[in-house]
């Protein structure tokens, strides 16, 4: 029997007054993994609460999207984190779609409790906006996979457990059906994981070195020479994390929805009245508001295990949010933006948040392969050429 919207939202509320102590809100603050303590994801899990839309059998309780969001709000109201996984969790969400059953069994319940570091294996020096032209190979070797290659640009890979990997096992079909899916182990001798310095002055990208590092096989996710679906559900997810949340201020003041509001900078730069920059303001914030509808509308239509061009209209929205907030910022700021340091705050942040704004333009699929995907899939406007897209990728031109 259905349980209605209120006894749900009385329930949820009567669990976290239970269970959402001091204690855990000051790890969390803190910074632990995922924004709390492992034994507090844990709790959230066990109380299926973390997974709401899921099946019973994978900690779930089988609701739809309008009940799993009466959750996220209450854990939010409390300042609770953990519910919402089975939206924002790419990991365990590719992981329960696709993983072999063992492997799922292990793996998946130490995603939705914070015990084990991801990171991304796709791109590459020569592929990166064409992913099915990767040139890393995986070789069967008995009940393991040997894994040889180059990646690039891959967040937390230093301190990651697992990289979910996209490399190429057949070389005698075309590119998009050569490729398969792993888990790949990083803590091994196999895996050289090297910093990349960034502009805004950090290294939260590294290039990752694969030799010999092997894969088990039964880290396989989806059939052999399958992970081009694995690979669009994976993408899906993490565009739709980027659509949904971007970083804030590295050093700023923040404001109710965790990022320094721009009205109260503009008000505290004494340039709330300045008629042109009110017009700024409210473009950047109906552009933030319709985003979070277009991306309610997305989540709401994709089945788990699915995967939508609609969540690339949510990246690319983000990616022009934070530009033009940056360009707002700095326009408020004026001649202050051009100073930098601790000692300068609200310069440091508009200074970082320009730059940061790259980020969201480039990662999880650049700019113009939103766009190309949003003119092909969700316009219905001709393919662009693709001369190889058939031929076996042993023939292609540089590989």
């Amino acid at each position: 029997m259905s349980q209605s919207d209120k006894d749900l939202r009385d329930e949820v509320r009567a669990w976290l007054a239970d269970n959402w102590s001091p204690g855990y809100r000051g790890r969390a603050a803190a910074g632990a993994p995922v924004g709390a303590t492992k034994a507090w994801l844990a709790k959230v899990v066990e109380g299926r609460w973390a997974v709401p839309r899921w099946p019973r059998e994978w900690f779930g309780r089988e609701l739809d999207d309008a009940q799993a969001r009466i959750i996220e709000r209450e854990f939010a109201a409390a300042g609770a984190p953990g519910a919402g996984q089975d939206r924002a969790n790419l990991w365990a969400n590719t992981a329960l779609a696709y993983a072999t059953p063992g492997f799922k069994a292990k793996i998946v319940p130490a995603l939705l409790k914070g015990e084990v570091g991801m990171c991304l294996l796709y791109s590459e020096p020569g592929a990166g906006s064409d992913l099915a032209g990767v040139r890393t190979r995986a070789e069967r070797g008995g009940d393991h996979f040997v894994v040889n290659g180059q990646k690039v640009w891959t967040s937390m890979a230093a301190e990651a457990d697992y990289g979910m990997l996209i490399a190429r096992t057949d070389w005698d079909v075309p590119k998009h059906k050569g490729l398969s899916f792993f888990f790949l182990p990083m803590k091994q001798p196999g895996v050289d994981v090297r910093p990349l310095r960034q502009i805004t002055d950090e290294a939260h990208f590294n290039e990752v070195f694969l030799t010999d590092a092997i894969a088990p096989a039964e880290n396989l996710l989806g059939p052999l020479g399958g992970g081009w679906g694995v690979l669009l559900t994976a993408l899906a997810y993490e565009r739709s994390v980027m659509g949904e949340a971007a970083r804030g201020p590295r050093s700023g003041k923040p404001g109710p929805s965790g990022e320094t509001n721009l009205i109260e900078l503009a008000r505290e730069a004494g340039r709330l009245d300045d008629p042109a920059l009110r017009q700024d303001i409210a473009r950047v914030t109906a552009y933030k508001m319709l985003n979070r509808l277009n991306n309610a509308r997305a989540k709401a239509d994709v089945a788990q295990g699915a995967s939508s061009p609609i969540m690339s209209l949510g990246k690319l929205a983000m990616s022009r949010i934070l530009h033009e907030e940056a360009r707002v910022r700095t326009a408020i700021l004026g001649a202050e933006s051009l100073l930098e340091g601790p000692d300068h705050p609200r310069a440091e942040d508009a200074n970082f948040l320009t730059l940061n704004a790259y980020f969201n333009s480039i990662g999880g699929g650049t700019d113009q392969i939103q766009r190309n995907i949003i003119g092909e899939r969700v316009l219905g406007l001709p393919k662009e050429p693709e001369v190889d897209r058939d031929a076996p990728f042993r023939q292609v031109r540089g590989s």
